[in-house]
């Protein structure tokens, strides 16, 4: 693995621009960055970040049905007590998943370690499967790449396969979020895409103009009903909202289904560590609760807690909320602090590597229960934030 100056296209904004690209910059900083590029032996792809990711995802799954059969875990986790059997049913149904991403801390040497995982609405989607694939083609056209270079990037088709596992020919689904939110909208018509790709009738729907019949489904701002919905809203906020109380019986068929509040809440972190204690790729983490009672389990990893530790919600979003501690202090923390009212987790600390400066961390994308492409972000921070730098990487032919 190593950072790479290349140089950036010539005519790479206006490459962006031409593809519908338009937040490649955020806050009048760049977002996505091709001047320096990471690229790595494809060895370390397939071993270090392809099998460790679809092996978590199974753990992950493991967890699933550990937490469903357990109302302590329900509670510690914040699930709505009204809404546990929703959330059990879509499991016992094995109610289908589309998608989601890992966070990974990799360098290259050593397993890499699972920070989180973004299991139900994850961004960064459009520049990992599609823009980050027409860099690669171009600058192997340009000969600044040798022929034979590829890129961990089998997004777009993993996203036609899967929904062709998941609905039959000719099925309507309506793609909703917010539409004035660009990366958002972005994320649902990159997924849209694949999903007309296999021959899906795709429909977009702002979630504000989303109604409810008099028979109680769900319908769009033309009187639609929606039989089959991908929402990029995500079920934390989903199952604590006024119309929650329809979910169960409006016959539609969500993407992510209900069972993932239980992945993508950071509550998973602690319950992989109960389950899979010691296993490579997790880092110690645990309830804060049980952090300051120092229980058993946590005792049995001081050693790696003395090395630091990071304090997380078990709901946030771009690194929100976010506290470092080590030595006794705060060593980083994010200014962003709309998520502090939630329970907290605590993880171990572990090391980023450092790459003239810059943090990276891979994003490992599961479609299905298979890893199938990756994208990484960058910051000079420990916490990647909705600012950090989107860069693109190849592997070595």
């Amino acid at each position: 693995m190593e950072r790479i100056a290349l140089g950036s296209r010539p005519d790479w904004q206006a490459k962006a621009e031409e593809a519908g690209f338009r937040f490649y910059s955020t806050e009048g900083e760049p977002y996505w960055d091709e001047g320096t590029v990471y690229a790595f032996d494809l060895e370390e792809i397939e071993d270090g970040i392809e099998s460790p990711a679809a092996e978590l995802h199974a753990m992950c799954r493991e967890a699933v049905a550990h937490i469903v059969a357990s109302e302590e875990l329900m509670r510690r986790l914040e699930i709505p007590t009204d809404h546990w059997d929703l959330v059990a049913h879509s499991w016992a149904e094995q109610e289908p998943e589309l998608y989601g991403r890992f966070d990974l801390i990799y360098d290259g040497n050593g397993p890499a370690k699972m920070i989180e995982y973004n299991a139900d609405t994850p961004t960064c989607l459009y520049e990992a499967a599609s823009f980050q694939w027409q860099w690669l083609e171009d600058q192997i056209a340009a000969g600044v790449l040798p022929e034979g270079a590829d890129q961990f990037n089998g997004l777009h088709e993993a996203f036609i396969d899967r929904f062709r596992e998941i609905f039959l020919p000719g099925t309507h689904v309506h793609f909703t979020a917010f539409e004035d939110l660009i990366e958002d909208y972005s994320t649902v018509e990159t997924i849209a895409w694949a999903a007309r790709g296999a021959e899906m009738g795709a429909h977009f729907v702002d979630i504000r103009k989303i109604g409810i019949t008099d028979q109680g489904q769900f319908a769009d701002d033309e009187g639609r009903v929606i039989g089959a919905l991908f929402k990029l809203y995500p079920w934390e906020d989903m199952l604590r909202d006024d119309f929650a109380h329809h979910i169960a019986q409006s016959g539609c068929r969500f993407l992510e289904p209900a069972w993932k509040a239980l992945v993508s809440n950071k509550g998973i972190l602690p319950v992989l560590w109960q389950m899979f204690e010691g296993h490579p790729n997790l880092l110690p983490s645990f309830f804060a609760d049980d952090f300051v009672n120092q229980t058993e389990i946590v005792q049995r990893s001081s050693a790696a807690l003395a090395r630091g530790t990071v304090t997380k919600p078990l709901f946030s979003r771009e690194g929100a909320s976010i506290t470092i501690n080590k030595d006794g202090g705060t060593l980083e923390a994010s200014a962003d602090r709309g998520y502090d009212s939630y329970p907290m987790i605590v993880q171990a600390l572990h090391d980023m590597p450092v790459f003239d400066g810059f943090r990276p961390v891979i994003g490992a994308w599961i479609i299905g229960q298979a890893c199938l492409g990756m994208g990484i972000r960058e910051d000079r921070s420990r916490i990647t934030k909705g600012t950090s730098c989107f860069k693109p990487h190849y592997i070595h032919p």
